[in-house]
């Protein structure tokens, strides 16, 4: 019993130095994936969000939804058709979109956050137009209703924060002529960790992080040695548009990201306070 007391506390000491560190500090979460799906994780992740919160942290939450679009379009008779991994989306789906990343996803990770004993206000990315884009383009194929972020006013989001809540962003776009579309959630995050100058962005996969040609995790990296494992081939297929918004974010001024596995629980209090961390940190 006193053995794991002091385990306990031992952990607690490794802690302490990165909660110092990390006081008054941005950390962007972009949430996705099994962790979402899982009940266990999900109070991990409510849980994670809400102590990041009480010792002085500013948790910013940008979330997916792409299953639950599918499930919902599935429902309804529509077929999905996808395009390099991007979602086709005409008006009809657009219209799911809005209704399930704004509506019920949305409120159910606020719900989260405010039962482990935190509060949360939900945001849609075409609120106050904070996330603007243009309409993206596959190698010339129109996908619809599909935006590329290029520009966020962090306006929206710190006026939440400074109010004590913890946003929890949509990541639906905004075009100039006032026309939403459809985001992806790592690039949306990337870009609201840029826009905020944010300490740390976190993306929660369904994988371990960035592995070697081993297949073996690899702790740490610096950017250079991602675009090189890139060149060869080692960061290879799903994984490549997770390091490219992670590489994206450090080049607009993010001190570190991180791909965290969401499968773990409380992978982000893992990987924030302890040395060795669930998953892949990349710095500049």
């Amino acid at each position: 019993m006193v053995e794991t007391l002091i385990n306990k506390a031992e952990i607690l000491i490794e802690a302490l130095p990165y909660m110092r560190r990390f006081v008054d500090k941005t950390i962007v979460l972009k949430y996705g994936g099994s962790a979402m799906n899982d009940a266990l994780r999900r109070r991990s992740f409510g849980d994670d969000v809400v102590l990041l919160k009480h010792i002085g942290l500013r948790p910013v939450i940008v979330h997916g939804g792409g299953p639950q679009i599918g499930d919902t379009l599935e429902r309804l008779g529509k077929a999905s058709r996808f395009v390099d991994g991007l979602r086709v989306t005409d008006d009809e789906t657009m219209e799911v979109v809005e209704m399930v990343l704004g509506g019920k996803v949305n409120r159910e990770i606020v719900a989260l956050v405010q039962a482990a004993g935190g509060s949360a206000i939900g945001l849609t990315g075409s609120d106050g137009n904070m996330i603007r884009v243009t309409q993206r383009m596959e190698d010339d194929r129109d996908l619809g209703r599909v935006g590329r972020v290029v520009d966020v006013d962090p306006q929206p989001i710190a006026a939440v924060t400074a109010a004590s809540f913890v946003p929890v962003i949509a990541p639906i776009g905004v075009d100039w002529q006032g026309l939403t579309h459809n985001v992806n959630a790592d690039e949306a995050a990337g870009a609201i960790a840029s826009s905020l100058r944010a300490e740390k962005l976190i993306l929660l996969t369904d994988v371990e992080g960035v592995l070697d040609a081993e297949d073996r995790l690899i702790p740490q990296l610096e950017s250079s040695e991602v675009r090189k494992l890139i060149e060869e081939g080692v960061i290879r297929e799903g994984i490549i548009p997770k390091v490219e918004c992670c590489l994206s974010a450090l080049d607009d001024g993010v001190a570190t990201a991180h791909i965290v596995d969401g499968r773990i629980p409380h992978a982000i209090l893992l990987e924030i306070f302890t040395d060795g961390g669930a998953g892949t940190l990349i710095r500049r």
